[in-house]
């Protein structure tokens, strides 16, 4: 109704993705990217998914009055602070969140994974441990879930591949999207994609191992993609 009366809408989802959740199979089917179902501009919609607290807060500084409709998405988890390379945080108070701009938190050349919300400290730390193995694997955070930002597009389609990796339903997530988007852009690298998939009862934490979108599990589809650059 927000939408159909052009007002606008600012609203919180916790509890989102299955980190951390004990509610299980009854959230993780749960369609997020309904949310984004206009008939008009859809760019008047945007989700937004944070990976840690330093960019939510940047994110709800910036979006806190603007108009359209704004969905923001955190998980039940406490999610560890996302560093730099040389080891200082990367959404320090400097950052500035941009609406619809993707952060590249590490360059690579053999190929790109593409994540959001508490699948990211867990994408660095697959890429942190495969660079050491020999593969140069890079990482997009891409909190503006539903819309393209061209330029990291780009600079991951180039490359030889592109795993998209979320804590969201893999049926009707990112990674249903993100590969549309590159064909649309005319990019056609190796691709794959991790989310959830499976019923799951009973854990907490231990979702994310249920489910293969821990560090171990994002580093093995990584070698699956590379090959036959990756060294078995």
């Amino acid at each position: 109704m927000a939408r159909l009366n052009n007002a606008n809408l600012l609203c919180h989802f916790s509890h989102s993705g299955c980190d951390d959740m004990a509610d299980n199979t009854c959230h993780f089917g749960m369609n997020n990217f309904f949310a984004d179902n206009g008939l008009t501009d859809q760019y008047d919609t945007k989700l937004y998914f944070p990976c840690d607290a330093g960019q939510l807060k940047a994110c709800l500084d910036k979006i806190f009055f603007m108009p359209g409709l704004r969905f923001v998405f955190n998980t039940r988890s406490k999610l560890p602070q996302i560093l730099k390379p040389n080891g200082e945080l990367f959404y320090d108070e400097k950052y500035e969140f941009v609406p619809g701009k993707d952060d590249v938190l590490r360059e690579g050349t053999d190929g790109y994974i593409v994540c959001f919300g508490d699948a990211v400290y867990r994408c660095v730390d697959a890429s942190e441990r495969l660079k050491k193995k020999g593969l140069n694997v890079g990482v997009i955070n891409k909190c503006t879930m539903n819309v393209p930002d061209i330029k990291t597009l780009t600079l991951a389609g180039r490359s030889p591949f592109v795993l998209v990796v979320e804590p969201m339903n893999s049926n009707t997530g990112l990674g249903m999207r993100y590969g549309t988007w590159l064909l649309k852009a005319g990019l056609s690298p190796r691709y794959g994609t991790i989310g959830i998939h499976k019923e799951g009862s009973g854990g907490l934490w231990e979702q994310a191992y249920h489910q293969g979108y821990d560090s171990t599990s994002i580093q093995k589809k990584v070698m699956e993609l590379a090959m036959p650059r990756a060294k078995m």
